[in-house]
């Protein structure tokens, strides 16, 4: 039996400034929106661009990389892996979910001037 897989590449444009932090431990992480640009036809037959957004997450050296190279409007090309976290809302008793993609592998593709 197949052991299965969770592989994602995904080409997009950063949505706006990664947001960096550190754990306790000292660990560098960063998290920023991703865009990825689709068309589809409308109910008049005319195309419409659509983004599919996707939370995105780096650690370790991928994310001091982010810190000090990736802005708004960058081009990037990600490799990396699915994971869904929820958690407990303690004022409305609600779980919450957040689906990430954690890179594996980060590609700049906007020119540097």
């Amino acid at each position: 039996m197949a052991k299965g897989m969770n592989k994602v590449y995904l080409l997009g444009h950063v949505g706006k400034a990664p947001e960096i932090r550190a754990t306790g431990g000292g660990t560098v992480t960063a998290s920023f929106g991703l865009a990825t640009p689709d068309r589809e036809k409308n109910a008049k037959g005319e195309w419409e661009e659509k983004a599919e957004w996707h939370n995105i997450v780096a650690i370790g050296r991928t994310a001091e990389v982010i810190r000090d190279y990736v802005k708004t409007g960058d081009k990037l090309l990600i490799e990396g892996k699915i994971q869904t976290r929820s958690w407990d809302d303690k004022k409305t008793s609600s779980k919450h979910y957040k689906t990430e993609i954690f890179v594996n592998e980060l590609t700049l593709l906007t020119p540097k001037a």
